[in-house]
Parts: structure tokens; C-alpha cells; sequence
């Protein structure tokens, strides 16, 4: 079942994995997160993973010709692909790609001024999937230099300062900018000092934080199929978490429920 990206403006609506190898991508994600995968009507090189017969997340193969870096990719609601495109163009950011068709929408890369990759979309979304409910993305947050710049460019190009309900509400609190639709946070902004080094580990990147039941075995399962643990066990009112790469280098973190 879906919706319009009109009912949830300015919300993420989708997260999807750019990766040179789907095959091997959906073996490690499946053993990390229990997933399981489904083919699309949206082109061969697209899958669903699911869990608990719910969707969580798309991997698509990255196209021939494309630059971009394997990665996971959070995707917002726009009501139009090409008004937002020229506002991101207007603020001196990036559009990598498109907008381009895709089934019943359209969609678009950008790279906002500090260099974060994210994604837009117009067009019908997962009804009920909304981060931090059910199988969705537990948390999404944006690490950055500027906090508050970055949420002056978001709220500008995805129209966060527009009317509720559809739209989103930002709000500041306990040095983070946080994002809310209706009752539900479902992103933040932190900022701070983010190194200038060009390793991905540590650029402005949106950060994707996935559940798992058993941290230590989501560890183990990652470790032993090719990918990294980044971090180390980070404990917080939110659970218990770890910051790991697959095997392509795509980061991602998991976390539990706390002890």
C-alpha cells in the first residue's frame, strides 16, 4: 500500500543502498539484518528488502557511467522534483542525477553545500513506513560542520517551514536540530568537528541506524561476511550501538534495544 509524498513533505520516506554488487550486497545485509529481498516493477536493478514481511530499504546496482560512491542514501518527500532541484541550484549545492522517472514518481541526487548526499522524491511512498515505527530505519542523522546552516538549507529546499501536518517542524534541542513530523522525530542535524580529511568515515554524510535484536551477533555477522566494525559499543537512552561498513564500504550503524 502507498501514499502521496504530498502527505509527508519534507520527511525521509525511503532509504536505498547504491552498490556495484546486489547480490553480494543482499547475502551480507541478509545476514547482518535478517532481511529478505523482493524484485520491484521499478527496473531490474532495484530490490526491497523486507523483515517481518514488512519493507525496510532499497538496493539498487549503481549504473554504468555513474560516479558516485557506494552508499546508503536517505531519500525526502517533495511535492516537485524540479522545483526542488532548482532551489538546491539556487543555494549553490549539488544535483548529481536527475530527476529521473522511476514507476509511479520521480527522483533526484543532490549533494548539499557541505558535501552530504541525500535524495528526493515525488511521487507515491510505503504507506506506514516511517522512520523510527515498525521495520523503518531506526534514526536518521545528518553529521556536519554547521548544524545550523544546514538546517537554514534543508528547511529552504524541502519546504520544512510550510504548513502541519504534511509538512515537517524543526525545532532546536540539546545542541541538535531536530525534525519532526507530527509526534515523531525523524531526523536530526548534529554539528560540531567534522575532520577535513577526505575519509568517508568522517565527511558530512546522513547516517543510517538500523535495529537489530542482538547487537554482538549483528557484529559478528557483519565481521564474518566481509564488512568492518567502526566504532565501538556507544551506549544512550536510544540502546546500545555499533558503527560498521559492508564489504563495498557502505556505512551503516545498527543498534539495540539497551541493556
Amino acid at each position: 500500500m502507498s501514499t502521496s509524498s504530498h502527505e509527508v513533505l519534507g520527511a525521509p520516506c525511503w532509504v536505498n543502498l547504491l552498490t556495484r554488487d546486489p547480490d553480494s550486497a543482499q547475502r551480507f545485509y541478509g545476514a547482518v539484518l535478517g532481511w529478505t529481498f523482493h524484485r520491484t516493477r521499478l527496473g531490474e536493478g532495484l530490490s526491497v528488502a523486507f523483515r517481518d514481511g514488512a519493507p525496510v530499504a532499497g538496493i539498487r546496482a549503481l549504473g554504468e557511467g555513474l560516479s558516485l560512491p557506494v552508499a546508503w542514501t536517505a531519500y525526502f518527500a517533495v511535492a516537485d522534483a524540479d522545483v526542488t532541484v532548482a532551489r538546491i541550484r539556487e543555494r549553490g549545492a549539488t544535483v548529481a542525477v536527475g530527476p529521473l522517472s522511476f514507476g509511479t514518481g520521480r527522483a533526484a541526487l543532490a549533494a548539499d553545500p557541505a558535501g552530504a548526499v541525500f535524495g528526493l522524491w515525488q511521487g507515491d511512498v510505503m504507506r506506514g513506513w516511517r522512520v523510527g515505527r515498525g521495520t523503518a530505519p531506526a534514526w536518521l542523522e545528518l553529521r556536519t560542520r554547521d548544524a545550523f546552516a544546514a538546517a537554514i538549507f534543508y528547511a529552504e529546499v524541502l519546504d520544512w517551514a510550510g504548513e502541519p501536518p504534511a509538512s515537517c517542524v524543526v525545532a532546536y534541542e540539546q545542541d541538535r536540530v531536530v525534525l519532526r513530523h507530527g509526534n515523531d522525530v525523524v531526523a536530526q542535524i548534529s554539528g560540531g568537528a567534522v575532520d577535513e580529511s577526505p575519509d568517508p568515515q568522517v565527511r558530512p554524510r546522513w547516517h543510517v541506524h538500523f535495529r537489530v535484536p542482538d547487537l554482538e551477533a549483528a557484529v559478528e555477522a557483519a565481521t564474518g561476511c566481509g564488512g568492518k566494525a567502526l566504532s565501538p559499543v556507544e551506549a544512550s537512552d536510544a540502546g546500545r550501538s555499533v558503527a560498521l561498513s559492508d564489504p563495498e564500504g557502505a556505512l551503516f550503524t545498527v543498534l539495540a534495544p539497551p541493556e
